[in-house]
């Protein structure tokens, strides 16, 4: 990682949320109006973390009115926190029935799957992933829909394997290799063998150990030496990132994690980030990059976490 810089003490921040929260539900009794004062006398930390987090909800308000503190009843705030809550959770939901009325196989966040086709190839899915098969006597066709997926494919010369994603095609030729779909590109890395990839009327053979990559009607790149390993970590529980913008970084770990990470400033998301990241804590993993940026991850909810300074 980089740009280590001091953070506040996750314990002083969970505090500062909750008092904040506690704030912004109602009035305070005398009791614990003394005990916030205490607490804010305590040290500069508190004080600090306090009017950053405060500082916060007055952005949230002025974006989203009815985020920040509201002098409304307590009963009228949960039904409002439960309605936010499954209204994000039904567009999980939409989502995921969406992709499982074209796949026929599917992992949600944080899910990885291995499966053995009919004609004995395997295939391992990446989280939030999802391909549909279309297989036949004369070919055998496989769409990846979303997310990522590793193939190993078992030989037939009668029936050619192809992995169709972001409008191009990735053709085996006796192959183990890996195909990611990412902001509408596609990135294929081979880790056995080589592959032929197509796309905007172009075309071109992948090597063992090469990667290229291709958008929709745009023309395939020319292969290059590629980081297999980096590639393909997620198949070992984890992800590699070298010097990479920290927007990239949080859309890769959105994988493993259902729900939302709102950048307060946009310009955050070109911080670079360089490091390892073990895909089974996504949050702690979000800890990790804010501390060493020297950033901040409040999480309102399991569902919305907010990236600020």
């Amino acid at each position: 990682m980089t740009e280590k810089t001091s953070a506040v003490p996750h314990g002083v921040r969970e505090a500062a949320i909750d008092w904040w929260l506690k704030q912004t539900g109602g009035r305070l009794t005398k009791k614990e109006r003394s005990a916030f004062e205490a607490w804010l006398a305590e040290d500069d930390a508190h004080r600090d973390a306090y009017a950053k987090l405060a500082a916060l909800g007055d952005f949230m308000t002025s974006r989203w009115p009815g985020a920040g503190p509201q002098r409304k009843t307590r009963r009228r705030r949960r039904r409002l926190a439960a309605a936010v809550s499954a209204a994000a959770l039904a567009l999980f939901l939409y989502d995921d029935i969406s992709l499982r009325l074209r796949s026929d196989l599917l992992t949600g966040p944080g899910e990885t799957r291995q499966a053995t086709l009919s004609d004995g190839s395997r295939i391992e899915l990446d989280a939030r992933s999802a391909v549909a098969l279309n297989y036949t006597e004369t070919q055998r066709r496989v769409t990846l829909l979303e997310g990522e997926a590793w193939f190993d494919v078992a030989p037939d010369a009668t029936r050619p394997f192809v992995v169709e994603a972001a409008g191009g095609t990735t053709t085996a030729l006796g192959t183990a290799f890996d195909v990611a779909v990412e902001n509408g590109r596609a990135h294929v890395t081979v880790t056995s063998h080589s592959v032929r990839v197509a796309s905007g009327g172009g075309e071109v053979i992948v090597e063992e150990g090469q990667q290229s990559a291709y958008g929709a009607r745009e023309a395939v790149r020319p292969a290059q030496a590629a980081n297999v390993d980096r590639a393909t970590a997620w198949r070992r529980g984890r992800l590699m990132f070298e010097d990479r913008p920290l927007g990239d970084v949080v859309r890769a770990l959105a994988r493993y994690h259902r729900g939302f990470v709102y950048f307060v400033d946009p310009a955050l998301r070109a911080r670079r980030v360089t490091g390892v990241f073990n895909i089974e804590d996504p949050i702690a993993a979000l800890d990790e990059i804010e501390t060493s940026l020297g950033l901040h991850a409040t999480h309102i909810t399991r569902y919305l976490t907010i990236i600020h300074q």
